[in-house]
């Protein structure tokens, strides 16, 4: 023809359709559980003709195809008309897609339909099914690899269709509405004004331009950038290319490939980011797990020797008693045979006086500090055993993360005496925080939170003089005072004493 068939403003066909959308009510529907038709079109039996009625989303819309089986290959012929602009259901819906649904449920995107000013549409393409359904769905790019639960068009099989028929029931995955959205931006709705206008090839060529936008953007709304970068950025390098190929008037050939190929290739940034950011939740769930099993097998090992230790005192306990039965046997002998001769006065010596119940708190002191040996300093002190992080073992105002074991093996020996409790006290610099983050630690490990408190006390107790550069680090620490019911108020190493006569 001379001259090309021009097509109107690019926005009077494209962007204003965004326009009208919001003057039109839109209308949503999930096609999950809905049934619809796949046809076995049987091997070379010639072609069938098959009928597209619109959905509840586009009921005037309709189609015909021809469907043929031959060797290697289906192919389909389809017509459509009355298709409106996909814009009408959301300014990101900006072409549509045709898809083959075997019967299990699987759907397979087989070309672009793409609706002239005349509102029809065709597309001719083969695929290597023999068995299925077919659908035409509003998507936001070509290249997705998903249909939308924008369903505007299904087939319905004529009367004279030939081919074996069974129903699908419409559980293929469709993807949530959202997957494929993001904010578009004002200005698309604000260019409708005294848009030049384009020829076939012109509108075409910015048609595809938008859908490679809309791709790149709908991969950046899914962390592409950060789960899947490269890919990202080649999609972003080439829609670059395709708008510098368009204002040089390279042509729309050249326009569109790269357009194309830029829409494909950030649908496989958006498809990798949501794989491997799945990946990586699940691997840290994993960790999660993991960690929660060897933090219970540190607490039952922490119970086992807790009974043991239990076990080990009873002994001892009858063992005393035992000797306490001795000795008094044996003091009532010795009575005895001095009732006629009343012994002389006799002198006040200091004795250790023994306290069942306090050897049994001491024991425990002792059984815990070798325990708690293995993982810090430790030293038994009448405020209670006290741990000490020096300042290496943080990282600023937080705890280093190479500490988390250690402190979960304190937290496991701790919960196997429920009565002790923890004071966590931070000196010097970051005292505060350092001491909220190490109580945040052992919380996380299964202390009860009312069992651990922290506060910081600053400069107000050093161990030395902070006129060195060595003094400075000794003094900035961090003190885990463990005490309680269990183990008393005196260490393992003091000793009472009472008056008693000798005898």
């Amino acid at each position: 023809m001379a001259g090309k068939l021009l097509l109107g403003t690019i926005l009077g066909i494209f962007c204003t359709m965004a326009v009208r959308a919001q003057e039109v009510p839109i209308y949503r529907v999930t096609v999950v559980d809905r049934t619809i038709s796949a046809v076995d079109y049987q091997y070379r039996n010639g072609p069938t003709p098959i009928d597209f009625r619109g959905t509840v989303l586009l009921p005037q819309s309709a189609g015909t195809a021809i469907v043929e089986s031959k060797e290697g290959r289906t192919e389909i012929d389809a017509h459509f008309e009355r298709l409106m602009a996909p814009t009408r259901f959301g300014r990101e819906y900006l072409t549509y897609a045709l898809w083959a649904i075997t019967p299990d449920g699987h759907a397979r995107n087989l070309g672009e339909v793409l609706a002239g000013s005349s509102d029809k549409a065709k597309l001719r393409v083969t695929t290597e099914l023999q068995a299925f359904g077919l659908i035409v769905t509003a998507e936001p790019y070509a290249a997705v690899r998903q249909p939308s639960d924008v369903v505007v068009l299904e087939n319905q099989p004529r009367p004279d269709t030939v081919g074996g028929r069974e129903p699908i029931q419409a559980k293929y995955e469709l993807l949530p509405r959202g997957h494929y959205t993001y904010d578009v931006q004002a200005g698309m709705a604000a260019a409708a004004v005294d848009a030049p206008r384009l020829s076939a090839d012109q509108y075409q060529s910015v048609l595809e331009l938008y859908e490679a936008r809309n791709a790149v953007q709908i991969a950046q709304s899914a962390d592409a950038g950060r789960y899947a970068a490269d890919t990202l950025g080649k999609a972003q390098d080439l829609l670059r290319q395709a708008y510098e190929a368009r204002d040089r008037k390279a042509g729309m050939t050249v326009v569109v490939t790269l357009a194309r190929q830029s829409a494909q290739t950030a649908e496989d940034a958006r498809t990798l980011a949501m794989q491997r950011k799945q990946t990586g939740e699940l691997a840290q769930a994993r960790d999660r797990a993991a960690r929660a099993e060897a933090l219970q097998a540190q607490a039952e090992a922490a119970a086992q020797t807790a009974q043991t230790q239990a076990a080990a005192a009873q002994a001892l306990l009858q063992q005393e008693r035992a000797a306490r039965q001795q000795a008094e046997a044996q003091a009532a002998a010795a009575n005895a045979a001095s009732v006629q001769a009343p012994p002389p006065p006799a002198p006040v010596q200091i004795r250790p006086a023994p306290d069942r119940d306090e050897a049994r708190k001491k024991e425990l002191r002792r059984r815990l500090v070798i325990e708690l040996s293995g993982t810090l300093s430790v030293r038994d002190t009448p405020r209670g055993l006290t741990l000490t992080l020096p300042d290496a073992d943080f990282q600023e105002a937080f705890v280093s993360p190479a500490m988390y074991d250690r402190l979960a093996r304190i937290a496991a020996v701790v919960k196997a005496h429920p009565d002790l409790t923890v004071e966590v006290d931070g000196h010097e610099k970051f005292s505060s925080e350092r001491a909220e983050s190490v109580r945040a630690v052992l919380v996380e490990d299964g202390l009860p939170a009312t069992a651990v408190s922290a506060r910081g006390l600053g400069d107000t107790r050093p161990l030395t003089s902070n006129a060195t550069a060595a003094g400075r680090e000794q003094n900035r620490r961090v003190e885990i005072v463990i005490s309680g019911q269990p183990i008393g108020d005196m260490p393992y190493w003091a000793q009472t004493y009472r008056l008693t006569p000798s005898r």
